[in-house]
């Protein structure tokens, strides 16, 4: 978003800059103006899309200007500032259609919630409603992190979503390398630390981008500052994320804790991960009981079987049988594939685009979004029809 900054406060111009750089997209400061007088005598020639106004110097005999400046451009949204309220200037102000008005000194959260009321109405972006997905293992080593992942990536490349994945892994949370070789800047034991600053803006600016559709919130990188973690922060993290992104994919891990327990209450539907094994059937039971006594209904959980490989002596029906669930999608077997895509830090759509893994993710997304993806060409082609005809 383009936009002109009227004020001859040096350090608001930096501030206000830095904030809106800081966005998803960025708000960019195309233009300054020392005053309300150089802003009205001083016309852009290419208009700007944002106004923002510091009226703090306004002297009593400039406020028609207010609405003269609103003429000049009348397809711009307007963001007033000052330090005290003036009720001439308000009222016209009022007049002239703007509406955000924000106190000085600038509070960042108010003024990212102000952006984002304007991109919303003028269709920049749109407030979602978004849904939880918790991955959880069974049992240690049965693919949770590297499915939930690059199902994360496949949501945003195959169905054009936006899709934030959030690691809660308490000890050793490693989902950013799975994807990226970026170092997280910021972690969710960092988010916690500063929730009171908990907005759309913040939280975008603190993910690892795998894609552009595509973010990670890395885990806590040291174990001592999960302490200060509590299940409140979740509360207000999903709220917010909710509203950001289609998709949040929550990487559970195996433990469960305050926190994992508050994002498994809130999830929209989990995914137990496990294999086709004894230990892992044995884990699963105990992890669905578990579910069972917190109440969630049977129809949330829906098993994934990961490494699937068909005419062994157990079969799905078996599993079914056993842990009393249904099997909602199976992955198939293809170590190397998914070897080299941890390795490398790449997701396999990305790395191997016609591998059976690959064309699982593609299914599970369909299954998920209830969209038919694979009888979508156009969608599905998107990353599997170029080496397709390369074949």
């Amino acid at each position: 978003m383009k936009a002109l900054m009227i004020s001859n406060d040096r350090q608001l111009h930096a501030e206000i800059g830095a904030q809106g750089s800081a966005r998803m997209p960025p708000v960019l400061l195309a233009a300054t103006r020392a005053g309300l007088r150089d802003a009205v005598e001083r016309i852009m020639s290419d208009a700007p899309e944002l106004v923002i106004f510091d009226a703090s110097d306004v002297e009593p005999g400039e406020a028609d200007m207010v609405e003269r400046l609103a003429r000049l451009y009348p397809q711009a949204r307007f963001i007033l500032l000052a330090r005290e309220p003036q009720q001439d200037l308000l009222i016209r102000a009022m007049r002239a259609g703007m509406r955000e008005v924000l106190p000085l000194p600038l509070v960042h959260r108010a003024f990212h919630e102000a952006i984002d009321r304007i991109e919303i109405e003028t269709g920049v972006t749109r407030m979602r409603d978004g849904k939880a997905l918790a991955f959880i293992s069974c049992k240690g080593g049965s693919g949770a992190t590297f499915l939930s992942t690059n199902f994360g990536y496949a949501l945003a490349a195959l169905a054009d979503k936006k899709v934030l994945l959030i690691d809660l892994h308490g000890q050793f949370g490693d989902a950013t390398l799975y994807v990226s070789d970026q170092k997280p800047s910021m972690t969710l034991s960092d988010i916690c630390a500063q929730i009171g600053r908990m907005d759309g803006a913040f939280l975008e600016s603190s993910l690892v981008h795998v894609s552009p559709g595509f973010g990670v919130l890395a885990a806590a990188d040291d174990p001592g500052q999960t302490v200060a973690m509590k299940p409140e922060h979740m509360d207000t993290i999903l709220r917010v994320a909710r509203q950001h992104y289609d998709y949040i994919v929550l990487d559970v891990g195996r433990q469960i804790d305050a926190l994992s327990l508050r994002a498994l209450d809130c999830a929209d539907a989990i995914y137990p991960v496990l294999q086709l094994a004894l230990p892992d059937i044995r884990d699963g039971r105990r992890l669905l009981d578990i579910f069972r006594s917190l109440g969630y209904p049977s129809e949330r959980t829906r098993l994934i079987v990961n490494r699937y490989e068909k005419g062994g002596k157990l079969r799905l029906a078996d599993l079914e049988q056993a842990l009393g669930a249904d099997v909602l999608h199976t992955v198939p077997n293809d170590y190397l594939c998914a070897t080299d895509s941890v390795n490398q830090g790449v997701p396999v759509l990305q790395l191997s685009r016609s591998s059976p893994v690959a064309r699982s993710l593609a299914e599970l997304v369909a299954l998920v979004t209830e969209r038919r993806v694979m009888e979508n060409k156009g969608l599905f082609n998107r990353l599997f029809g170029r080496s397709e005809a390369e074949q």
